[in-house]
């Protein structure tokens, strides 16, 4: 055991360019976090996860994507997509085949399950309002600024 004596972490220093609290990244990963556990919740009922819940809304937009397609609505690569999609036709939601004219697609395709999960999953963004005491006119704009600093950290990545 040591003599040494542990000391008590420093007050954090709100003028450092590095405090945690004065991060961007932080406040939109610590955000994420809570919005999932909020979608955790939600989801259960349905059997849903919320990657999941995702995928079912671009699906529930237009059936019959590829992979790939599904992939660049969600911002997500088809390695990230493969496992989440198998598990949800092991579920009953969803059906992968290969496509027809190209058989290096693959083409998701809803269930009957996974179109009949809509109208209960109809109530998720209501409930989600719920959570929080913002206007939805904040809410929107809150969107819309996040959407647009989306756009703007892509570009500045382009290759």
């Amino acid at each position: 055991m040591s003599n040494r004596r542990a000391e008590a972490p420093a007050e954090p220093s709100f003028t450092s360019p590095l405090a945690l609290d004065r991060q961007l990244c932080f406040a939109l990963h610590s955000t994420s976090l809570a919005m999932t556990k909020v979608y955790r919740k939600l989801l259960a009922p349905l059997g849903l996860t919320y990657p999941q819940y995702l995928a079912m809304l671009v699906l529930w937009e237009r059936d019959g994507l590829t992979v790939s397609q599904l992939g660049e609505r969600l911002f997500l690569d088809s390695a990230t997509l493969t496992p989440l999609l198998k598990r949800m036709e092991a579920a009953g939601l969803l059906s992968r085949t290969r496509s027809a004219d190209d058989e290096r697609q693959v083409v998701i395709t809803l269930s009957p399950a996974g179109h009949a999960l809509r109208v209960p999953a109809s109530e998720v963004p209501r409930r989600l309002m719920c959570a929080t005491p913002m206007a939805p006119g904040e809410l929107a704009s809150l969107k819309t600024h996040l959407e647009r600093l989306r756009g703007d950290l892509q570009a500045s990545t382009a290759d």
